[in-house]
Order: C-alpha cells, then structure tokens, then sequence
C-alpha cells in the first residue's frame, strides 16, 4: 500500500472537510426523518438519508445504517445498568 500515509496538505484537508460536511448533511437528515417518522424512523431514516447523497456516499450510509440497526438493535439492546454486578470490586 504505498501512500498510504501522508503529509496533510490543503488539497486533502479540503476533500475531508468535504467529506465531513456531506456526512453531516447525510446525519442532520437521519435525524429529522427519524424524529419525523416515529418508530418507523429507525427504517425510514436510512433510507431518505441514503437516497437524499446521491453516489457512493449515499449507498455508504444506508448499508452501515442497516448494518448498525441489526448490530446494534438487535444484540446491543440488553445493557440493564441495575445488575446484581455493578459497582461492585
């Protein structure tokens, strides 16, 4: 992998800040549209969000949101903080 790491330069900071700016557009419509949605949200939201970034950017965002609804929807909902172990040394 050569090039992979490099000295930043302004060509690369801009196309960061690029990218964080339509990765902050793509988040502020996940929000709304989960708000928006309700329940149903937690699908809808990906999917405007998703078909809003046209490209690349939006195909990203609607397959880590699937990836991450399940993942952590699914087998993440069970952190109870009043177990019998907590706190405890």
């Amino acid at each position: 992998m050569p090039n992979s790491i490099a000295v930043p330069s302004v060509k690369g900071v801009g196309g960061a800040f690029k990218d964080f700016g339509f990765g902050a557009i793509g988040g502020l419509v996940f929000l709304l549209a989960y708000r928006l949605f309700g329940g149903l949200g937690v699908l809808a939201a990906p999917l405007i969000a998703g078909a809003m970034l046209k490209g690349d950017r939006g195909s990203t965002i609607a397959t880590m949101s699937g990836f991450m609804l399940l993942a952590l929807g699914v087998f993440g909902g069970s952190s109870d903080s009043s177990s019998s172990d907590s706190g405890v040394m």
